[in-house]
């Protein structure tokens, strides 16, 4: 599928600009396990997925920059010398702020073209746009020789996010974009940027995405309520994150928090105990371990860190009811977005008829269902 998308910018790219274009293809990602540890300091357990974005991109001798983003059939241009946040808060921002990033670090980049299309599905948790960011920063390393590291790479693109689209994200995105390998998922430890790659053994099972095509507009202000919940509970015990408290110390303070808050923080402590169990059930090839762990991590999310939504918890529900599927959970930020169910291949088609003819019924909308695979991160394609 990806090679599609590269053949359909390349040649765009020749007919609009009529040169020969640098061709990059950025992924998108899933996460095993691990959500909402990313920005206090814990572990995921993401994987780069064979969905992505396929950018085509080399230097303008126009005096201009133009960016043509094609799924969206919108074009822009603009000038290095002016940029700031586009107050339309579109795909721009998340350009502008990759380029901006760049220049605060006193790289000098030159004029450029870029057209880009992607096939990772709108509003999936997938992060689309990371792997727009990442495939903005590695094309123009590459282009103006700017000596990035694929490290460097990924701070850039995560500032550009904070500061010219207001999402505080955490690293996860981004790394498991640029650093993916095929094959495995990558236990990420947030606090040190390191990651150790899991090469994942589904035997006869798979993974499955299911996505609920709703997006509940408070996933923004909810996700930024939650991490500066987890951030004061953090000085509250005297630690720099989560990721340092455990079980016995969160109780220290149990009458000094509201009950909401107390559950939201126990949630991140158990949850990265998870994401560690789920590394040593994948190494002992374990994968009924594996399911349960990532069924506790949906009882969590739905429970006590209340992220969840009805369409969600329902897909998880049809998953418990299908002893086919090892796990099922909600994946990325919440309030939307897609299950990842762990399945045993040979049932995963009927699997997905029963599921969506249940959601059609009960919430009187259609659900989509992927199958993905694990692919390799952000690279140049010959």
């Amino acid at each position: 599928m990806s090679a599609e998308l590269i053949k359909d910018v390349k040649k765009t790219f020749v007919k609009k600009f009529k040169t020969e274009p640098l061709l990059i293809f950025s992924p998108g990602r899933i996460n095993i396990i691990g959500e909402h540890t990313d920005y206090n300091d814990g572990f995921v357990f993401p994987a780069a997925v064979d969905k992505g974005i396929a950018a085509a991109i080399q230097k303008s001798d126009s005096g201009s920059c133009t960016a043509v983003a094609l799924d969206l059939d919108s074009t822009i241009e603009f000038e290095l010398n002016k940029l700031k946040p586009s107050t339309e808060g579109n795909w721009e921002n998340y350009l502008f702020g990759v380029v901006a990033e760049i220049q605060n670090r006193n790289k000098i980049v030159g004029d450029f073209n870029i057209i880009f299309k992607g096939n990772i599905p709108g509003g999936a948790g997938m992060s689309s746009s990371a792997a727009l960011e990442n495939s903005v920063v590695f094309g123009l390393n590459e282009l103006f020789e700017l000596g990035l590291s694929k490290h460097d790479m990924i701070l850039i693109s995560q500032k550009a996010e904070h500061n010219y689209v207001g999402v505080n994200c955490g690293i996860m995105d981004q790394y498991a974009s640029m650093f993916g390998v095929k094959d495995h998922a990558l236990h990420l430890d947030c606090r040190t940027v390191k990651s150790k790659p899991y090469k994942i053994d589904f035997k006869d099972h798979q993974l499955m995405l299911i996505n609920t095509n709703v997006k509940h507009s408070l996933s923004d202000s909810a996700y930024n309520d939650r991490r500066s919940a987890c951030e004061r509970i953090s000085e509250m015990l005297g630690i720099k994150a989560l990721r340092d408290a455990t079980e016995a110390d969160l109780e220290t303070i149990i009458d000094k928090v509201i009950p909401v808050n107390y559950q939201k923080a126990l949630y991140v402590i158990q949850e990265n105990l998870r994401t560690v169990k789920a590394a040593k059930a994948i190494e002992n090839n374990d994968l009924e371990t594996l399911g349960s762990l990532i069924y506790q991590s949906h009882e969590g999310l739905s429970n006590q860190y209340k992220v969840s939504c009805d369409e969600l918890d329902f897909l998880v529900e049809q998953a418990k009811k299908n002893k086919h599927v090892l796990g099922a959970r909600m994946m990325g930020g919440g309030f939307g977005g897609c299950t990842i169910n762990l399945i045993a291949k040979k049932e995963a088609e009927a699997f997905a008829k029963t599921a969506s003819k249940a959601y059609q019924n009960k919430f009187d909308k259609t659900c989509s269902v992927y199958f993905i695979e694990l692919s390799d991160g952000t690279h140049i394609v010959k």
